[in-house]
């Protein structure tokens, strides 16, 4: 890996980890694009440095509920977590397949374009944490858990999912980002697990840190940016976004470019 592909793919992870359009999908992408192999490694590192942008940002949550983890937030996240891990285990073999293929990746991001659209359309309601319910967590928690999916956005489809159960419009993004921290921990120590049995990608171990950095501050960036576009815009743009990608991919799979 260069540096300025690992750069390229930092940055790219930083932003649409948290953006509603879908890393994975972009990191599928641009990875057969580079043709580069072997990024467990560099997998693992990304997805430390967006944990790290997650704690800049919410500490202050995290500690709160370090100190009451029996408060009604921890609870519901952990509520919220049980269906994205069950739905990991019981289908791993599945996804990495489609993962691996990556032949679905132009129908996912307009599916992720669809549900942003839509959900827009709800526009949110004004239930608050204490309106929060089990029902609600475990449903936020089924979207987090179909966006493993390379090009279905985690963001997007769980603020959606908020949003549709009428949560006011910045908890469902607080939520979304602090439903994320057991997720992408989760996918880091499957990694990690993976990565030890077959430990390639070490060699470039400076343009990884680098890589990492650069994921961190870019995603504290996309962070700050979602929460307040929550507050004052919506995510429509986004779908826009991603059904003209969505397109591109399609129509470079059908000509064999991709």
């Amino acid at each position: 890996m260069k540096v300025w592909e690992a750069v390229v793919l930092g940055l790219v992870q930083g932003l649409t980890e948290f953006l509603p359009v879908s890393s994975s999908g972009h990191l599928v992408l641009l990875q057969k694009i580079f043709g580069l192999k072997d990024m467990l490694f560099f997998d693992v590192m990304v997805h430390f440095g967006t944990l790290l942008a997650l704690v800049a940002v919410f500490w202050r949550d995290l500690l709160a509920m370090l100190k009451r983890p029996l408060a009604k937030l921890p609870v519901l996240i952990v509520v919220g977590t049980v269906p994205t891990g069950l739905m990991g285990v019981l289908f791993k073999d599945w996804f990495e397949q489609i993962f691996s293929s990556g032949k679905t990746l132009g129908v996912e991001f307009l599916i992720t374009g669809l549900i942003l659209w839509y959900a827009e359309r709800a526009r949110g309601g004004n239930r608050h944490l204490e309106d929060m319910t089990a029902a609600d967590a475990l449903f936020i928690g089924f979207m987090q858990g179909l966006a493993i999916l390379p090009a279905l956005s985690r963001s997007g489809l769980t603020i959606s999912g908020a949003l549709l159960r009428r949560l006011d419009r910045s908890l469902a993004a607080r939520f979304s980002f602090l439903l994320s921290i057991p997720a992408i921990l989760g996918a880091a120590v499957l990694e990690t697990k993976d990565f030890l049995q077959n430990p390639a990608g070490t060699r470039d171990i400076g343009a990884v840190i680098l890589g990492t950095v650069v994921a961190a501050v870019a995603g504290y960036a996309a962070i700050k940016f979602m929460l307040r576009l929550l507050e004052r815009g919506n995510m429509r743009l986004f779908a826009g976004y991603v059904w003209v990608l969505g397109l591109v991919v399609i129509i470079a799979q059908l000509a064999g470019r991709l």
